[in-house]
């Protein structure tokens, strides 16, 4: 496979992998929000936020991806003429967002339904029940700017 070939991998691996895990994320998280909002429909804004906090995975394996898409030139009119080597680096600069951004946006909306849970309880909680999911973020946002520096600084 050519240079870039590899470079495009990459940047779809970062789309589809973090953006699987948002939807998931905020697939439980909605159906945990749906249920609470049943029973008090004046907590639909705290549920809402804390369905919304895995949907940043996707985001970022977005904004990965057009970084590396306009690397290339793919976005700016032509490809470049990449060697397999440069294919290869910016498919591995990819990894970090599109593998921890899977990961991190399935836990973070199961920690989402946790604190919708916390909630539905005690609605004067929701600063205590908004740390739980964002310190998940915490590491989402690590892998981004990983591969956001490692993306910019690769030579085309």
């Amino acid at each position: 496979m050519s240079g870039i070939v590899w470079a495009l991998l990459g940047a779809a691996s970062a789309v589809i992998l973090a953006g699987m895990g948002s939807a998931y994320g905020v697939g439980v998280a909605g159906q945990a929000a749906a249920g609470v909002v049943t029973e008090d429909p004046s907590k639909f804004a705290k549920v809402l936020i804390m369905q919304l906090l895995p949907g940043t995975q996707g985001i970022y394996g977005l904004l990965v991806a057009f970084i590396a898409l306009s690397k290339v030139g793919l976005l700016g009119g032509g490809a470049a003429d990449l060697t397999l080597e440069t294919g290869l680096l910016i498919f591995v600069a990819c990894l970090p967002i599109a593998l921890v951004g899977l990961v991190s946006a399935i836990h973070q909306g199961r920690t989402s339904v946790a604190s919708i849970g916390i909630v539905a309880k005690k609605p004067e909680q929701f600063g205590k029940a908004m740390l739980f999911p964002a310190m998940v973020e915490t590491y989402a946002i690590l892998a981004l700017l990983i591969s956001i520096l490692a993306v910019s600084s690769i030579q085309v």
